[in-house]
């Protein structure tokens, strides 16, 4: 009996499954479906049973008759069908145009460093202050190195600010043959100071002690790579560089396969910090600050409140210290390049006050805006910013900070300042309109 019914059920398998896989008939195979499915007398108050359906078991579902009828496309609201029809259509020429060109025009490059490096985290904080959508937009670059910041701001397409050292113009001036690099490149702000570190084995008390020995000055792209090769050539000592830095450098010099290392970086120096004991047969070696370091250089000194483990309490030793610069390309007034140099400064001096609030680098606290840098001369646009700033402090507006106010906010800062607040709606409106006047005249 059992085979008798196994044939014809097979042969209808057979033909259903067929079906299945036929896109011309999927009405034949639902039907046959149906046939062999006997059909069950619905229960009171259910609803009857929805036919099987052949589409992917993800989009089965049980939907109700007004489910389905909200999902036409007849159904859809007249402003959906619209904004689906736009989305379907291809973009032109002319709109894939108009999107490039609103992208970059306010987007800048900005050379930071090794990816190692100090600089890199303040290149990435500026760009996370300064991001305003298609208005301005900064862009942080791993490059080579400090000293080759200042080729890529000169010759890489898309760079119109760099990070740098300010005796990087030595090496582009006296050895690359740029006698005009003062003209094409400036500074916007002195970042941090880097003090020199020459740390050497006991028997070498002076610079001089060193010549032709061998000295650890860092890896390529780093500050001590340029800097300490330089300082021995401006004061007439060859030596014999080793290209290894930090810790690596710090071992070597004690197994004595070095006399000395240089390191470069700002107080307290990560190398030496970490020493938490005295370091008996090495010391740092005095550099005293003569005529041949005052182009780019400041005097300081390494103390011992500084490294308690190296330097007995209450003495120091005198060194010199490099000034870290924030360097834009010199464009030429009115090109679109110099507005978005311009746009970039508006822009950085405007968030200030937001670097230097937890959580972005302590650093930021102590810049000081119109701190010099020897040897360089400033972007002409900051000058212009920093005496509006001047005025706005001068009528109660927070200084470095103005820029983050709306204008409403900085009107009702400017109202404060005034010995008589307007009696009327109609006298602050009109004091407003004269408020923007003024300040639309101070910022051409």
């Amino acid at each position: 009996m059992r085979q008798a019914i196994a044939g014809p059920a097979l042969m209808a398998l057979a033909t259903i499954s067929a079906a299945l896989f036929t896109v011309e008939r999927p009405a034949r195979a639902q039907a046959l479906i149906q046939e062999l499915i006997p059909q069950q007398p619905a229960a009171a108050k259910e609803e009857p049973a929805a036919p099987l359906s052949l589409k992917p078991a993800r989009q089965l579902g049980k939907r109700t008759a007004e489910t389905r009828e909200a999902r036409t496309p007849e159904a859809r609201a007249p402003e959906t069908r619209a904004a689906e029809a736009r989305a379907a259509e291809p973009r032109s020429a002319s709109d894939e145009a108009a999107i490039k060109l609103r992208m970059n025009q306010w987007t800048v490059g900005l050379a930071a460093g090794l990816p190692d490096g100090g600089f890199v985290r303040f290149a990435s904080e500026m760009a996370r202050t300064m991001d305003d959508g298609d208005n301005m937009r900064l862009i942080p670059m791993v490059t080579r190195g400090t000293t080759s910041n200042i080729a890529d701001l000169l010759y890489l397409r898309g760079i119109d600010v760099a990070i740098t050292y300010a005796d990087a113009f030595d090496f582009y001036a006296k050895q690359a043959g740029l006698s005009n690099i003062n003209d094409r490149i400036r500074y916007v702000l002195r970042f941090f100071i880097s003090d020199v570190h020459i740390y050497a084995r006991e028997e070498f008390k002076t610079l001089q002690d060193l010549k032709g020995q061998k000295i650890a000055v860092g890896t390529a792209g780093v500050a001590a790579a340029h800097t300490g090769p330089l300082i021995f050539r401006r004061l007439g000592i060859d030596i014999e560089p080793v290209a290894v830095g930090g810790p690596v450098a710090l071992e070597k010099l004690h197994k004595r396969e070095i006399a000395a290392m240089v390191y470069v970086a700002s107080k307290p120096g990560e190398v030496f910090s970490g020493m938490k004991t005295a370091d008996p047969g090495f010391h740092f070696v005095p550099i005293p600050y003569t005529n041949q370091f005052s182009d780019f250089y400041y005097p300081t000194s390494i103390k011992a409140e500084t490294y308690p483990a190296l330097l007995a309490p209450d003495t120091s030793v005198e060194t010199i210290a490099v000034p870290s610069v924030l360097a834009v390309y010199n464009w030429k007034p009115g090109s679109d390049r110099a507005d978005r140099v311009n746009r970039f400064v508006d822009t950085l001096f405007t968030n200030l006050a937001r670097l230097q609030q937890p959580p972005f680098h302590p650093g930021w606290k102590d810049l000081n805006l119109e701190a010099q840098v020897p040897g360089w001369q400033r972007y002409p646009y900051v000058d212009t910013v920093l005496e509006r700033m001047k005025k706005e402090a001068d009528v109660g507006l927070p200084p470095a900070a103005t820029g983050s106010l709306s204008q409403q906010e900085r009107f009702e800062a400017f109202l404060a300042s005034q010995a008589r607040a307007p009696t009327s709606k109609a006298e602050k409106e009109e004091l407003y309109r004269s408020f923007l006047d003024w300040s639309r005249k101070r910022q051409k």
